[in-house]
């Protein structure tokens, strides 16, 4: 919950104009709902940069005071919606089947969901982190099956290192990422081989080419750091190298 128009502007432009040069990835861009329009029109074609909302609702329409459906953000040109953020469990209440719903909802009004899985600290020290991500994602695949994967992006995000300056370390963090991919793996090794999983813990310029080298994390899901445009493009080249 970050921005004006004229900040989500010109950080938008900014990151634009260092995009060029940086080959095939992919970037994406999630502002608040109600600055969805401005940064549209900020987006220009050929920097390789996409729009996504950071939640979506479960339902398609219909009397749901203060909710934004699928619908509504793709005639606004997005084409990602979070779902599942670590904020949006534990600050919003939101559980592993209303997840589930809101990964089926975008699935079903063609978007792509970036699932948010991971554990807080005090379940990292009770060795609970397989148990936790298996229990996040058994929902989804409950749900929508692993098919559904082929079309989505998965996002760890260790709560404890997300805005607390701890980062989990490349090891910690790939370890996780191939249990994620095992699981999936052990569905369809197919999906598995192709799906993005990013990592989402405190990544920042310094730490994004350690991270980005591990053989299962596929790129960041980026938070503070993206709020600067020179730090956000570093990562984007540690993402490109």
């Amino acid at each position: 919950m970050n921005g004006t128009r004229t900040q989500a502007r010109q950080l938008v432009q900014a990151i634009a104009g260092g995009t060029h040069g940086l080959g095939s990835i992919e970037i994406v861009v999630c502002p608040p709902f109600i600055l969805i329009p401005v940064v549209a029109e900020a987006l220009t074609k050929g920097n390789g940069m996409t729009l996504g909302a950071q939640n979506i609702s479960s339902e398609r329409i219909g009397a749901f005071t203060g909710e934004i459906s699928g619908a509504m953000l793709r005639e606004y040109g997005c084409r990602y919606a979070i779902v599942g953020h670590s904020e949006r469990r534990s600050l919003y209440a939101e559980d592993d089947e209303i997840v589930a719903r809101k990964f089926d909802a975008a699935i079903e009004q063609e978007l792509v969901p970036i699932l948010c899985v991971g554990e807080t600290l005090e379940q990292r020290e009770a060795g609970q982190t397989e148990a936790v991500v298996t229990r996040q994602l058994d929902a989804v695949l409950a749900s929508s099956g692993v098919g559904a994967f082929a079309h989505a992006v998965i996002a760890y995000e260790p709560v404890w290192a997300i805005g607390t300056g701890r980062t989990a370390t490349p090891q910690q963090a790939q370890a996780v990422h191939a249990f994620i991919r095992g699981k999936l793996a052990a569905l369809d090794a197919v999906v598995a081989a192709k799906a993005r999983i990013l990592y989402g813990g405190s990544v920042k310029g310094s730490n994004a080419q350690q991270l980005f080298q591990e053989a299962d994390i596929d790129g960041g899901l980026i938070g503070g750091a993206s709020l600067d445009a020179d730090e956000f493009l570093t990562i984007c080249r540690a993402a490109a190298r």
